[in-house]
């Protein structure tokens, strides 16, 4: 696919996403969305790769939300579904990605800025990061499953003020409340989340999937059944030869060497 919205590079097993509308604040579009789409597929079903980071082009922006030109040109109900749900599906895939996913947020992450990156599994923050969900100002609510991954990690009361005031919060606010697991200069957010992938990579691939699985499905039902559902990812992995190598690293009192067998 001949990318025109965004950047894909892998290196070291680590694939970076930087999304490539500087000149818009990399506001999501449809077409954005499809090359996202993408190269979520690629990066489920490419071995080599192991762990993700996505990021904005220039300095001010991570996503600064939905294209406006695109939704004031939304011709039909029908129209404005296929976008809602194309974003849903894709941030859905993201999320469900059985590799680890970082955000380096880079700028500002406003509306469907804000529901990629808590789709994501980390978020690595800029000092001067802006997080929020203005929609409520424009007539509309988060039409990316922001309302429920947002209350998911901060709760409800503190989703209800983000979403019903549109008020945006600092990444210091943003940490506190726990949007964000950590907060660095500029100049650091993507090396440190290049360098927190590097080292994600570096674990048994099978398990870090069972581990994605088991929290994000068991999450939201109920505690037997997510009982249950840990201990069928946990089997899985007993058969691996992974797990053989890291007991005989930990019992030879060596680094593991794994090889996502």
């Amino acid at each position: 696919m001949d990318f025109k919205n965004i950047i894909f590079e892998v290196k070291d097993a680590i694939a970076l996403i930087t999304f490539n509308r500087p000149k818009a604040m990399n506001a999501m579009n449809p077409a954005t969305f499809r090359e996202l789409a993408s190269v979520i597929e690629t990066c489920k079903t490419d071995g080599q790769i192991k762990a993700v980071v996505l990021t904005g082009a220039g300095d001010r922006a991570f996503v600064a939300g939905a294209d406006i030109t695109k939704l004031n040109k939304l011709g039909s109900a029908m129209e404005a579904m296929d976008f809602i749900e194309l974003g849903h599906n894709t941030l859905r895939a993201l999320e469900l990605l059985g590799k680890p996913v970082i955000a380096a947020i880079n700028g500002v992450a406003l509306g469907g800025g804000a529901e990629i990156a808590v789709s994501c599994d980390f978020r690595f923050a800029s000092e001067k990061a802006v997080f929020g969900t203005p929609e409520i100002n424009l007539g509309l609510i988060p039409g990316w499953g922001g309302t429920q991954r947002i209350a998911r990690l901060v709760g409800l009361g503190m989703t209800k003020e983000l979403v019903m005031s549109g008020d945006p919060v600092n990444a210091q606010r943003a940490y506190e409340i726990g949007l964000v697991n950590r907060v660095l200069p500029p100049d650091q957010v993507l090396p440190e989340a290049m360098k927190y992938a590097a080292k994600l990579a570096a674990k048994p691939i099978f398990a870090m999937k069972m581990a994605k699985y088991a929290i994000t499905y068991g999450y939201d039902i109920a505690l037997d059944n997510a009982r249950n559902l840990e201990i069928q990812c946990a089997c899985n992995c007993l058969g691996t030869e992974d797990l053989k190598e890291g007991v005989a690293a930990f019992l030879e009192k060596r680094k593991p060497v794994f090889t996502g067998k």
